[in-house]
């Protein structure tokens, strides 16, 4: 679905990252792990348009993204979410997750303003449509609150149901479990599990490697911009440079 081939994104003098070859797979879980200031969210920020890469090739099921605004990425398919939570606060849970949808929307904004009948059909079907996805994500009994209201975790999984109003191919998740609790981060795992079995590829950055290791059908390990290797769980916890950069010979995973 998506390949990066010797992507390498520099700034100034430093190389965020460093020909890092990728392949995801259609369907599958594939998550980019590696120590803080790896290059980790600079690599996906270079896929998702935020960046050019400063040399490399990116592709979507073959189409070059190099080059492409953010805006028409998504509009290809791919969705993320942030390290950070960027919500619109002050709006309602389910007008966060219309925001998303409005990708998929032919309303101009002369539509918007003269509010005929096609752009008010068009506006109830985003509703509808981002009400079904707070269903799939469990947060349609808060469907009315403003985002700012939810607790922590609800956030982080608004987030991830605003980025699937777009219809995404391939989502995105950039530390989805960060600062959430073993309950929030259990709900979470399953999630992830129900955007798979729902057709849609995930790419994960995730510190937390008990999420990693349970969720993840391959892992890539970044370490100072390079890739310094790749494999299933098993291959990834058994690999001798893994444990010496990032996971350490006592961690328990």
């Amino acid at each position: 679905m998506l390949e990066l081939h010797r992507v390498t994104r520099r700034f100034g003098g430093l190389t965020a990252v460093r020909d890092v070859d990728l392949t995801v797979r259609q369907g599958e879980i594939l998550s980019v792990i590696g120590p803080n200031g790896a290059g980790k969210t600079t690599l996906f920020n270079v896929i998702t348009g935020l960046y050019p890469p400063t040399s490399g090739a990116i592709a979507l099921s073959g189409r070059s993204l190099v080059g492409m605004r953010a805006s028409r990425v998504v509009e290809l398919g791919i969705a993320r979410t942030f390290q950070n939570i960027r919500l619109f606060n002050t709006l309602s849970v389910v007008e966060n997750v219309m925001a998303g949808r409005h990708c998929r929307t032919r309303a101009g904004a002369i539509a918007a303003f003269l509010r005929p009948p096609s752009q008010r059909r068009e506006e109830a079907g985003i509703r509808q449509h981002a009400r079904e996805v707070l269903s799939f994500v469990g947060l349609d009994g808060v469907a009315e609150h403003v985002a700012s209201s939810l607790p922590y975790g609800l956030q982080r999984r608004l987030e991830i149901a605003r980025a699937l109003a777009t219809s995404p191919k391939l989502l995105i998740l950039d530390e989805p479990a960060a600062g959430t609790t073993v309950a929030e981060t259990r709900e979470l795992m399953e999630l992830i599990g129900r955007v798979r079995a729902s057709g849609v590829t995930v790419l994960l950055i995730e510190h937390n490697m008990h999420v990693v290791m349970e969720v993840s059908d391959r892992i890539a390990v970044l370490n100072y911009g390079d890739k310094i290797a790749e494999g299933s769980p098993t291959e990834i916890q058994a690999n001798p440079q893994v444990i010496e950069a990032y996971l350490g010979r006592d961690e328990d995973l």
